[in-house]
């Protein structure tokens, strides 16, 4: 299927390799080919922004250019925003006298590790469920690779887990039925909440893993650790049932780039971009340019995403 027909994009890929650049040119590219699009910055080092030269911190859906509306989201608002919306789903259904030391209990599991991630899939999931029906297709531009491979797998280990939860629960309210000698099982809305977040993530898992409706796009530069990097992530998420089918090799030296110096540089990444071409051999690869300016400007970046828009169109005529 056309790469630019997908619904969901996730780019990734090590720090520093250019993946805010190179999410930025896809949506502005996918936008000026007439569709609306919504890019989503989920690293908390927000630069989504600065491309744009305009301020995207206000955690809200925002305009960028026509059709192209962007959305940074502050990961620390929103796990306040989980765990308020799970406190408020547990209000009415726990005693009065068991309230506070439940909420209490919550605070402390907020500031476990992968509370933050969990807030942010949550948020990625309303938007992926939701969001969509207002837009042709969503762009994310994640945190580097390890936060990445978490948060892509999070649907997966939440899933087990919550079925987990459902089936303890489910054992809890037959007991009770047995102890009250009626056999009836009562209503459990607890229950009812558990089952209907289950199904919330089976949803999603399902998006995730539709390769007709997900692109998930890797970006490294032609040196040693990322290509390391974006290999182990690669079979990582391989193992999780997502598969990565393209690449962009970010900041290639250009033929032209003159001088000693360069010459050196250039004969060294040959040998690397050789060992990507063949790594990477089943993937389609794209390969933008060095450029002789920094990405400071929308005009820059417009001609980024003219390269890279020039790139994905001919590995189709191939």
């Amino acid at each position: 299927m056309d790469i630019l027909e997908k619904k969901i994009y996730f780019i990734g890929g090590k720090g520093g390799v250019g993946k805010s650049t190179t999410s930025a040119a896809m949506a502005l590219f996918l936008a000026q080919k007439g569709k609306k699009i919504l890019l989503v910055s989920t690293d908390p080092a927000h630069n989504t922004g600065d491309l744009f030269h305009q301020n995207f911190s206000g955690g809200k859906i925002e305009k960028a250019t026509l059709n192209l509306d962007v959305l940074e989201i502050d990961s620390e608002q929103e796990s306040r925003n989980y765990i308020n919306g799970v406190k408020g789903n547990l209000k009415g259904l726990v005693k009065a006298t068991m309230l506070e030391e439940v909420n209490r209990q919550i605070d402390m599991a907020a500031s476990s590790p992968g509370a933050e991630e969990a807030a942010l899939f949550d948020k990625i999931t309303s938007l992926i469920l939701e969001e969509i029906t207002n837009y042709d297709a969503i762009v994310f531009d994640t945190a580097p690779t390890g936060h990445t491979i978490r948060l892509l797998t999070l649907p997966e280990l939440m899933g087990v887990w919550m079925d987990g939860l459902l089936e303890r629960r489910k054992k809890v309210n037959e007991n009770y039925a047995q102890w009250m000698n009626d056999g009836e099982i009562v209503e459990d809305p607890l229950y009812d909440k558990l089952n209907e977040r289950k199904n919330r993530f089976k949803r999603v898992r399902e998006i995730l893993l539709d390769e007709t409706q997900t692109e998930y796009i890797f970006v490294l530069n032609a040196e040693r650790l990322p290509i390391l990097e974006t290999s182990k992530a690669i079979e990582t998420l391989h193992q999780h049932g997502i598969h990565v089918n393209s690449i962009v090799v970010n900041k290639v030296i250009p033929e032209e780039a003159d001088g000693r110096f360069m010459a050196q540089r250039r004969s060294n990444e040959k040998l690397y971009l050789d060992e990507i071409r063949d790594k990477f051999e089943h993937l389609r690869q794209i390969f933008l340019p060095l450029l002789e300016h920094d990405i400071s400007s929308l005009t820059a970046l417009e001609l980024v995403s003219g390269i890279l828009g020039d790139q994905i169109e001919a590995t189709f005529q191939l």
